[in-house]
């Protein structure tokens, strides 16, 4: 299944720091009815994420009642990403 969706880039400082996307409602709702097919454990559901020409593997993260999307520093540097960016994310869920 493949889903795209455009997002703003933001950032948790938590205990382990990393910058998100927030996968939109909608599309949230369709990944939710695939989940239990292919989720890993606590929700987090394995993906390849491309934006721009870049792709990378990730899981999706539950959290609201929806998804978010980790995005990794290499991802971010290739496509010159910054906090507050608005991206095209494409998503790859494999069964």
């Amino acid at each position: 299944m493949e889903i795209r969706f455009r997002g703003e880039i933001w950032y948790w400082r938590g205990p382990s720091p990393f910058h998100f996307v927030t996968v939109t409602a909608d599309e949230s709702a369709v990944i939710a009815e695939r989940a239990p097919a292919v989720s890993y454990g606590w929700g987090m559901i394995p993906v390849t994420v491309r934006i721009g020409s870049t792709d990378t593997t990730t899981s999706l993260w539950p959290k609201d009642g929806g998804y978010i999307v980790p995005l990794k520093k290499s991802l971010r540097v290739s496509e010159g990403l910054e906090l507050g960016d608005v991206v095209e994310v494409n998503l790859l869920i494999s069964a």
